[in-house]
Order: structure tokens, then sequence, then C-alpha cells
């Protein structure tokens, strides 16, 4: 791993072999295809983009370190895929092998002037978590305080900026991007700061801390890691050991302390939305742990997103009119967001239908672990496809609806059975 982070050469030619090599197949499948009738030229390109995104997945994950993390971000944001890419970049894994512990040692001792045991009393050398940017450790303060310590990998930081130029030339010469170039251009923008925020575990640490005085006013059974600043730096973090048990295991709880579990985590991410206007934006169930007392505690930091109040108007306003049915009104608001594209008009029957979808798990008593709206959403994709393109995805959305689907995740894997409208309409109030 650390030779893959510290050799930008050899990044760059698995890159550029990565690139050639689809280059290559798209000139073949347009040669094969000019005789071709629509039909097969759909199966053609399908089978064609299931191929490069295999061989995306598969060359990002094998190089691990920087180009991996560039790698997931991305998948973050895989509305702008076609979806065989999308699914192949989406299972990207997380873990990679750890570090040597040497490297690791080093990087402390760098990071924070003194030898590792004149720092901290004592120190893990077995990481209990390692991924593509850096790995966890547990150790103890001199004050006997038990911690947790985020390093960085050596030269993770200045490889990723490289990364993610060969990636987004990759991605533009397969010509497999859905989306104009100046939405490209505010896409891979917002990825970049997305990715340098991740890189740089100071900003991190100002996200606890923020996120810590908001939630600790309004719940205390809304556990985030407190952060100690004498013990951390742009490269190393260290936080406080917050334990609790995974989604998996709380899963088999009783259901009035799966639905007390899963209302919090509802209200939280709701608070930070229209309230903080800034919001925990990794929705993965591993950033989050569960206690039988009804207490969630949320980890990971790295990915916050910072929403304007012009934005968090036009939601609270897409809200208000999905409430009433007016269509005028949701298109409007879509506008706004730079959601609506200028390729045909959506029917109005879809609309509706799409609505009682969308709104059945926030306003009726509702069975997650059966999750009809998935289910009748996938039916209704049919009929809506041909109409897909008059939506496209925007920089002003992407975060928000990535993290609200993944909790209706959380909450399927939760087994909530619960009326969520009582927190809905405290989030976002009716109009009287």
């Amino acid at each position: 791993m650390a030779k893959t982070a510290s050799t930008p050469g050899r990044r760059f030619m698995k890159l550029a072999s990565m690139t050639a090599s689809i280059a290559s197949k798209t000139v073949s499948n347009s040669i094969k295809n000019l005789t071709a009738d629509e039909e097969q030229k759909n199966a053609s390109r399908s089978k064609m983009f299931q191929d490069i995104g295999l061989q995306i997945a598969d060359t990002l994950g094998e190089m691990k370190g920087a180009v991996m993390k560039v790698g997931q971000i991305a998948s973050q944001y895989k509305d702008i895929f076609p979806p065989e890419v999308a699914k192949a970049i989406g299972k990207l894994q997380r873990q990679a092998p750890p570090m040597p512990f040497a490297e690791i040692k080093a990087q402390v001792e760098k990071e924070l002037g003194q030898p590792l045991l004149s720092i901290f009393k004592s120190f893990e050398e077995t990481p209990f978590a390692a991924a593509s940017i850096g790995q966890v450790h547990k150790a103890l303060l001199p004050d006997g305080q038990q911690v947790v310590v985020k390093v960085q990998y050596p030269g993770i930081d200045e490889a990723c900026d490289s990364d993610l130029k060969q990636v987004r030339l990759a991605l533009r010469l397969m010509g497999v991007l859905k989306i104009d170039r100046k939405l490209q251009e505010r896409l891979f923008n917002e990825i970049q700061e997305s990715l340098d925020n991740e890189l740089n575990y100071e900003i991190e640490a100002q996200n606890l801390e923020v996120a810590r005085a908001f939630h600790e006013k309004l719940d205390s059974k809304i556990i985030i890691p407190k952060v100690y600043n004498d013990y951390s730096s742009r490269h190393v973090l260290t936080l406080s050991l917050e334990q609790g048990e995974s989604i998996e295991t709380a899963s088999s709880w009783p259901l009035e302390t799966r639905n007390a579990l899963g209302r919090r985590l509802f209200r939280a991410l709701g608070q930070e939305i229209f309230f903080l206007k800034r919001f925990h934006c990794d929705p993965h169930p591993g950033n989050f742990a569960f206690r039988e007392d009804g207490t969630v505690i949320i980890y990971d930091f790295g990915g916050v997103k910072t929403l304007s109040s012009d934005i968090v108007h036009h939601f609270k306003e897409l809200i208000q009119a999905a409430r009433d049915s007016n269509i005028a009104e949701i298109e409007n608001q879509l506008d706004a967001l730079h959601s609506l594209s200028e390729k045909g008009k959506f029917p109005a029957e879809l609309y509706q239908a799409w609505l009682e979808v969308l709104m059945r798990p926030l306003t009726t008593q509702y069975d997650f672990a059966e999750n009809s709206a998935h289910h009748d959403g996938i039916k209704l994709v049919k009929s809506s496809l041909k109409y897909w393109d008059v939506f496209k995805p925007s920089p002003d959305t992407l975060m928000v609806n990535r993290t609200v689907s993944g909790h209706y995740w959380n909450m399927i894997h939760l087994k909530m059975q619960d009326n969520l409208s009582d927190l809905f309409d405290e989030l976002v109030p009716p109009r009287a």
C-alpha cells in the first residue's frame, strides 16, 4: 500500500492503461454496431458499460490508497453514471489491508512531534479498522482515558489530487458520463472539495465539535465522539472511544427499541439539514452504533455537506408542494434546485404515483421491513423510464438525496414499524 501511495508514476500508468483499454472497447463497440438495429445497439451498449464498470472497479480496488478513495467518492455520485457503471463502482470495498505498524508509528510521531509512548500511555499495534486513506487504533491517554486514533497513510493527500484528475480524464474519454460539460465541472469541483475535506482531519475535528455542540443541546442520546485537540493534527485524529452495537445486532432488539433508534436517527438527520444546515452525509451503516437504551452514536465526520439558506428554503417548499400534490410548484422547486432538464415533460399521473410512493414512509404507519414503497417504486420505474431525461443530477441535491435514501435503508435494516408523520411535521411544519 505504501508503495502504491508513494509512486504517482505507477498509478498514472495503471490509470492510463485502463483509459486506453476502455477507449478501445468504446470504438470497437461503435464499429460493431454500425449495422445493428436499436434493440441490438442498446443490448451491446449495456454489455459494454458492464465491462467498463467492472474494469474501473477492479483497477481502482487493486490500486487501493488514494485512487480507491477517489473511486469511493465517485460512487457516492453514482447518479451521473449509467446504471451498469454505477453498480460496479458502488461495490468498491471500504476495507484495505493494514499498513505496517512501523509506518503508522512514524506518521504519529512526525505529526505530534514526540515518541509514540511519550504521547500515549499505550497504543495498540493492530488496527481495529483500516480504510482507503488511513486506519484506526485504540490507545490510552496518559490519564488513562480510552481513545481511538485515526492515522492517515503517509503521502495519501499529495496523491489524491493527481488521481482525481486521472479518473476524471478516464471517465470523460470513455464518454460514459450522462451529463453536460458544465455540470461535470460543478460535480467534479464538489467531489474535489469532498475529497480535500476528508483528507484534512482538522476539518473533521471542527465538524465533530459543531455536531457535538448542536446535538447535546437537543438530545443527550445522540452521541458524537469528543475530539482531543492536543493529540490531533491534520493527519492524526484522536477521539473518545464511544462503543455501541452494529445495526445488525440492533435489528434483533424489541420493536419498541428499534423504533426509538430509528426515530432518533430520523430526527437528528432532519435537524441537521433544516436547522443546522450542515449534515453528516455518509449514511453507511458502519458509521452508526446503537445501545439498547435508545442511544445512537455517529462516527466519521469527514463527509459533511453545508447547505445555503436558499437551498434549504427550496427543499422546504418542495416538501410543502408534495404535501399539496401541487405539480406545478413541485416543478418550480425542482427547477430552482437545478434538477430539471429541458428534455420534455414528466406526466402528471406519474408525478402523482411517485408522490404517493415517496411520501408513504413519512406520512403513514409504515412497515420498513415489508418495504412496500420500494417495491411499488420498482414497478413505477418501468413506466417512468422513457421520461427519465426530464430530471438531471444536481450538485445542490445529490448529497441530500443520497443521505436520505441511505437512512431509509438503515430504517429497513432496523425493521422499524412506525408512523413518522409527527417527526416529519416537526421538522417541516405544514402550512396552516
